[in-house]
């Protein structure tokens, strides 16, 4: 992807869309934004609210997201708050961000929470066994 010719555009503090946004350029998220949101490179504010799947090339999050994100590199700054799936090629996380949901490289599903009660009539799985 070439970004000889990139261009930015901002979405103030003090705008909220509703819908879903595409865009080749990269994106500053100020505002809130309430729908997906796919574009080359997304870098939000902290004051920011997102509800919805995010894609992009590159993502730098510090605001607030309900959603799933999935991007090439992914930086989540200290003041973020994700609650939804993560999925990234290259992942950086700051001490202090919150997330709640699940991390998977790139072309990986989340792996479902395994479940506790794996022997259903007293035969445990050997290769879960710890040894005394």
């Amino acid at each position: 992807m070439a970004h000889g010719n990139s261009t930015f555009s901002v979405i103030g503090s003090d705008v909220t869309i509703t819908g879903d946004i595409s865009a080749s350029v990269d994106l500053h998220i100020d505002g809130k934004v309430e729908g997906d949101i796919k574009c080359a490179s997304l870098v939000q504010g902290e004051s920011s609210v997102i509800s919805g799947a995010i894609t992009a090339e590159t993502a730098r999050m510090s605001g607030k997201v309900a959603g799933s994100i999935t991007a090439k590199e992914l930086v989540i700054l200290k003041s973020a708050q994700i609650e939804g799936d993560v999925h990234y090629d290259a992942l950086t996380i700051e001490q202090g961000a919150q997330v709640d949901g699940r991390f998977a490289p790139n072309g990986q599903r989340a792996a479902p929470k395994p479940a506790r009660s794996a022997a259903k009539n007293g035969d445990a799985d050997p290769q879960l066994q710890m040894a005394n």
